[in-house]
């Protein structure tokens, strides 16, 4: 995923962590409330924290799109990220060709001009974070220290960041 300078400090965090994870989990609610979560490769941070996402336009999922959830996950790296947000869908052929990657062909054989091929743009709000020491020797020491003493101990950081589509908007 390319990312781009941030706006604010939050969203730069939070780009820092999810930087070399480049599948997302993207969960929405369905028609019938339940929710359904499917992998997402994601293309790009932009400046006020947009991720995109090439999408099918015949896909459930673009009915969906008001209340959405990503998950990043790099369990080598005990580093979790989980955004809460809204998405969009847009079909600007100049927008989608400057995203385009050969890596999409599989999935929209004519390349950019694939007729139903457009971007999803997932819009955050919160985000959720888990960030372990690196060293897998470093957290297995954690978790023995914790079980020890009863309670967590140098298990990383754990934090939010709230009200970041607004924040982004501002800046």
């Amino acid at each position: 995923m390319k990312t781009v300078p941030q706006t604010n400090d939050a969203l730069a965090h939070i780009a820092h962590l999810m930087q070399d994870i480049p599948v997302a989990m993207l969960t929405t609610v369905e028609g019938d409330g339940t929710l359904a979560s499917r992998p997402m490769a994601a293309l790009q941070m932009d400046a006020q924290g947009a991720l995109w996402f090439f999408t099918d336009l015949r896909s459930s999922k673009v009915e969906h799109l008001g209340v959405v959830n990503l998950s990043f996950s790099d369990a080598s790296r005990g580093t979790y990220v989980s955004l809460s947000g809204r998405g969009e869908i847009l079909t600007d052929r100049s927008c989608i060709e400057a995203l385009w990657t050969p890596f999409a062909k599989p999935w929209f054989p004519d390349g950019p001009g694939s007729p139903n091929l457009a971007l999803l743009k997932f819009v955050p709000d919160a985000a959720d974070y888990w960030d372990a020491p690196n060293s897998k020797m470093v957290r297995g020491f954690g978790v023995l220290a914790s079980m020890v003493a009863g309670k967590p101990i140098a298990m990383g950081e754990h934090g939010s960041h709230t009200g970041l589509s607004s924040a982004a908007s501002v800046a």
